[in-house]
């Protein structure tokens, strides 16, 4: 089954708390994360986000103040969110959300890394759609 380990923990609750900014999982195994939204939106497994290779990510910020408007079930391997910027075409596995929920310190702190490497703020706009024009390889 697509982006599911075998054996791997599932989430038996999935609570969105739109005043702290969180998706809260509580895992199989016991495990329980509260992942922001700004995470959850900069990590976008999207290929808007991703690229399509690696060093294509695009740099995502400004999005501080993210919400989540929307979550859909896609099977019984993931969701899909809707965030308040309009992005919707990322599909959190529950393999990614778990790794996103574990990993989040590493990932905060590549993040600022990454910010501070294009000289960038974390509360700076995206750039216009347009800028990096997806369909024109």
């Amino acid at each position: 089954m697509a982006g599911l380990t075998k054996g791997a923990p599932t989430p038996e609750d999935i609570t969105v708390h739109g005043q702290s900014k969180v998706l809260e999982v509580t895992f199989s195994d016991g495990a329980s994360f509260r992942i922001p939204f700004e995470l959850m939106r900069v990590y976008s497994p999207s290929a808007e986000v991703q690229g399509h290779g690696p060093g294509q990510e695009t740099l995502q910020t400004g999005m501080r103040e993210v919400t989540l408007v929307g979550l859909e079930p896609v099977g019984n391997y993931g969701v899909q969110p809707t965030f308040s910027d309009g992005h919707s075409t990322g599909i959190f596995t529950w393999d990614y959300l778990y790794f996103l929920g574990s990993q989040e310190p590493k990932l905060w702190a590549d993040y600022e890394a990454r910010l501070a490497a294009a000289g960038v703020d974390r509360d700076a706009p995206m750039p216009g759609k347009a800028a990096h024009g997806c369909g024109s390889h």
